[in-house]
């Protein structure tokens, strides 16, 4: 059984809390927690599983990483600190944890990834023998391995496109759905997520992550964004009133431009509402879906719809991210120390977990 910690209950660390306890091999043995009003709680409570696991909440890091835990599922934000993500995933690596999070989008693609993140985190491999795999939670195996896996279906291939189509009115993260991407905030607002160059940075890693597995060079990557207004004001059931004439859609896509075309594209489509944009893609059912479409010869269309936390749609897209990289962990152990991407990382079957329902864990 290889001791993991999970750093963070939000979205994310609640669904890491119920992957760890849920997989085989793995035994969760402390959860580490920012509020005060979080320490002493038991982490079954926290990450929404309905019975107690045994093991308390806490928020002394020291202590923590001091036990050399082997594993460290690290579901802090990134978005806002990634600063102090960075030096958060550092102390880990330095103590010879294997850390898995979606929290450092510059490492999605490692090769590429600027040197004043990639080299702090290479010294503290080097030094504490760990290991690092970053992956996205929009969801990240959506934009890599996926698609990758749906090319190969096709005879001719002329253009990968990666689709997350969501109403953002059932993302438990407000701070994120009106500061960052602009719900409900004035048309002439500009959200930092949408600042031009931003959505490069954050997704421009998957598609040169892709490229790289298709075997293309690119020109270069460019954006595409659109913004919609409300045109009637709507009621939330979890942020409350978002008001007629604030932004009410956004549709941007990053672009891996090959010999002038778009070939391999990553498109977001977010409302709060779905009278907002109609004629913009929609997911099936007007909820949540993540989506592959492969032009060429078939053509080929995949949509994954998930659902968690009483048939939360964003819910599920998270508690997928966070299967990918839980997923993960052995392989890594297994593997040695080093820094890691998705075409390294294989996504495999749930060995050992059909038909049961875990809560492994130690004080």
């Amino acid at each position: 059984m290889i001791p993991t910690v999970v750093w963070g209950t939000g979205n994310v660390g609640r669904a890491a809390i119920r992957a760890v306890a849920a997989h085989p091999a793995l035994t969760l043995t402390h959860v580490l927690v920012h509020h005060p009003a979080k320490v002493g709680r038991d982490a079954g409570e926290l990450g929404g599983l309905g019975r107690p696991l045994g093991v308390d909440a806490t928020d002394d890091v020291e202590a923590v990483l001091a036990a050399r835990p082997r594993a460290v599922v690290y579901a802090a934000s990134g978005d806002i600190r990634p600063d102090d993500a960075l030096a958060d995933v550092v102390r880990a690596l330095h103590a010879g944890a294997v850390v898995v999070t979606p929290s450092l989008y510059p490492l999605y693609d490692p090769r590429n990834a600027p040197p004043e993140f990639r080299d702090p985190v290479l010294k503290a491999i080097a030094e504490g023998g760990g290991a690092l795999f970053a992956s996205g939670v929009d969801p990240g195996w959506g934009n890599d391995v996926l698609p990758l896996l749906i090319s190969g279906l096709g005879s001719t291939v002329d253009a990968v496109r990666c689709q997350e189509i969501f109403d953002y009115s059932t993302y438990d993260q407000e701070d994120s759905v009106r500061s960052l991407v602009g719900m409900g905030l004035p048309m002439d607002h500009q959200p930092p997520m949408l600042i031009e160059g931003v959505p490069t940075m954050v997704w421009g890693g998957q598609v040169r992550l892709m490229a790289r597995a298709l075997g293309v060079e690119l020109d270069g990557i460019r954006e595409t964004c659109a913004r919609r207004p409300l045109e009637r004001t709507v009621e939330t059931a979890s942020m409350g009133t978002f008001e007629a004439g604030t932004q009410g859609a956004v549709r941007f896509e990053v672009q891996g431009v090959v010999d002038g075309v778009p070939r391999i594209v990553i498109e977001h489509v977010t409302r709060i509402h779905p009278s907002c944009a109609p004629d913009w893609p929609t997911p099936p059912d007007g909820v949540g879906a993540h989506r592959v479409v492969i032009e060429g010869r078939p053509r080929i269309e995949v949509t994954v719809e998930a659902s968690d936390e009483d048939g939360n749609r964003s819910a599920g897209g998270n508690a997928t991210a966070v299967g990918r990289l839980v997923g993960a962990v052995d392989w890594l152990v297994e593997a040695g120390p080093g820094l890691y991407d998705a075409l390294d990382v294989p996504l495999r079957p749930a060995v050992g977990r059909l038909g049961t329902t875990a809560g492994r864990s130690t004080g």
